[in-house]
């Protein structure tokens, strides 16, 4: 009987990647989302999408509403900073930056694992071709998962040793994307913009535009976004 793992899933090219790489482990998945009050909200349903063509188990949606506290261009009244090109990004934590996200994400991951008996969660963190967030660096994964080992029943009883697994956090946008490509990954159904339209095409200029941009380009695979009229791309 395949293992059960519950698997942060966004919608876009890092946790569909992720997800696909769980499966190939031969991991029954299961796919969790946040309607957190992102901006960029229209995420939820690539996430829906990518859940259902990797015929995952169950894939919730949770509720949260991080708007609430603010403090991030994604969750609150501030401008997504726009750029020409990823050279022109700073090397500062940008404003996209949501507070302590991964870890309020990985805290349900943890939960849910729990409920399952499932020893195994998958996150899509990156700590090369991102935009600098600090819940996404390896040291910080392995901090969580020695945490989550102490604060939870099965890991103080000793009955599971849970394991946080971050497989894209030592690769480039591009090695992710060939690696997706590898697994059969339809990336045309993912979504990364931070500032997309009503219909969902992406800003072009965002950091994660640019970034997602960068990675087609560097892998040599033509990039399926779709891009709102006007833009450069």
């Amino acid at each position: 009987m395949a293992k059960a793992a519950v698997v942060l899933v966004s919608g876009g090219l890092d946790s569909a990647t992720a997800l696909a790489i769980a499966k190939s482990q031969g991991f029954d998945c299961y796919a969790l989302s946040f309607r957190y009050g992102q901006r960029h909200a229209i995420e939820l349903d690539s996430a829906t999408k990518v859940a259902a063509a990797s015929n995952v188990r169950q894939h919730v949606i949770a509720d949260i509403d991080l708007r609430q506290f603010g403090g991030s261009a994604l969750t609150g009244d501030v401008d997504v900073p726009k750029h020409e090109a990823v050279s022109d990004v700073g090397t500062d934590i940008p404003v996209t930056y949501v507070p302590a996200r991964n870890t309020i994400f990985l805290s349900f991951a943890v939960a849910w694992a729990e409920v399952l008996g499932a020893a195994d969660i998958f996150i899509g963190v990156n700590a090369l071709d991102y935009s600098g967030y600090p819940d996404c660096r390896p040291e910080y994964i392995a901090a969580y998962e020695a945490m989550a080992n102490l604060a939870t029943r099965a890991g103080v009883e000793g009955t599971t040793h849970l394991r946080i697994h971050a497989p894209l956090i030592a690769l480039t946008k591009a090695e992710t994307i060939r690696r997706g490509v590898e697994l059969g990954v339809d990336f045309g159904i993912t979504t990364s913009c931070y500032d997309p339209d009503a219909s969902g095409a992406a800003c072009a200029h965002c950091d994660s535009c640019l970034l997602r941009r960068k990675g087609f380009e560097e892998a040599l695979i033509a990039d399926p976004t779709r891009y709102q009229p006007g833009t450069d791309s």
